[in-house]
C-alpha cells in the first residue's frame, strides 16, 4: 500500500464514517447480548488459611511460634496448596455437603494460591450458586485443617484466617467493561475494513493518484460540470422572468 499522509488518512476514514459507526454499533449490540443474556453469572467465595502453629512449654503455657516452626510452615505452603485439591479432601467435602458434583468437576471450580512472602493460602471456589460457593470454600478449609491435624502430618499448624462469605455480585460480569471491549474490537475491525477497502480500490480520484500510479505529470485538469442541474436552474429562471 502506498504511503499516506495524515490528511489523506483522515479523509479516507472520514469518507467511511458511516460504515465505521455501523460496525462499532453492531459490535456493541453483540457485546450487550453477550454480557446481559448469554454470559452465565458465576460467584466466587474465598477463604484463607494461615500456617502459624505455636509451641507450648512443658507446663502447657503457650510460648509463641519458633523460628524452626516458621521455616517448617514456609516449606509446607506449596505442599498444602496441592493437598487442598487432592481427591482425599474433595471426596470428603462432597460427602459432607451432599452435593451432586464429581471430584473432577469440583476441582475445576477451585483455585488455590499462595500469598507471596506470607504463610497464607487462599482457597477460592466458583459456582453459579453464591451460597453453595461459600459452603464449599468453608468446608474445604475445615476438612483440610482436620486432615493436617489428625492425618498423616499430625501438625496443628493450620487455622482459618479469613472465613468464606456469601458473594453478593458475580465475579465474572462487568457490563461496562464488556461493552467497552466490544466497542474497541468494533473500532479495530472497522479500521481494518477501511484499510483493506482502500487497498482494493483502484479508481482514480485525483490528479495526485495519476501522478503516483503512472509516474506522469498532469499538465491540466477540467472541472466536472453538472449540465442537467444547470439546465434546470436556467429553465426555472426563465419562467420567473
Amino acid at each position: 500500500m502506498e504511503e499516506l499522509d495524515l490528511k489523506e488518512l483522515f479523509s479516507m476514514f472520514w469518507a467511511k464514517k458511516i460504515q465505521i459507526a455501523l460496525l462499532i454499533a453492531i459490535f456493541i449490540v453483540i457485546g450487550f447480548i453477550y454480557s446481559f443474556v448469554l454470559l452465565e453469572p458465576k460467584y466466587q467465595s474465598t477463604t484463607s488459611i494461615l500456617l502459624a502453629g505455636s509451641s507450648s512449654s512443658q507446663d502447657g503455657e503457650n510460648t509463641g511460634i519458633t523460628s524452626t516452626e516458621m521455616t517448617l510452615n514456609k516449606s509446607l505452603v506449596s505442599t498444602y496448596s496441592e493437598l487442598i485439591k487432592s481427591k482425599n479432601i474433595l471426596s470428603e467435602v462432597i460427602e459432607n455437603l451432599g452435593i451432586d458434583k464429581s471430584e473432577g468437576g469440583l476441582k475445576a471450580n477451585i483455585s488455590v494460591s499462595e500469598v507471596e512472602d506470607t504463610d497464607l493460602i487462599q482457597i477460592s471456589v466458583v459456582d453459579a450458586d453464591p451460597t453453595l460457593a461459600q459452603r464449599i470454600a468453608k468446608e474445604i478449609a475445615i476438612v483440610f485443617i482436620e486432615k493436617v491435624a489428625n492425618g498423616v502430618y499430625k501438625i496443628n499448624n493450620a487455622q482459618v484466617w479469613d472465613a468464606a462469605e456469601v458473594p453478593e455480585v458475580p465475579y465474572n460480569i462487568n457490563h461496562a467493561k464488556d461493552l467497552l471491549i466490544f466497542a474497541a474490537a468494533g473500532l479495530v475491525v472497522a479500521c481494518i475494513y477501511v484499510l483493506i477497502a482502500n487497498m482494493l480500490d483502484t479508481t482514480v480520484k485525483s490528479k495526485e493518484d495519476i501522478e503516483r500510479k503512472l509516474g506522469l505529470t498532469v499538465l491540466t485538469s477540467m472541472p466536472l460540470c453538472d449540465f442537467k442541474n444547470t439546465e434546470t436552474r436556467k429553465s426555472k429562471g426563465g419562467r420567473r422572468a
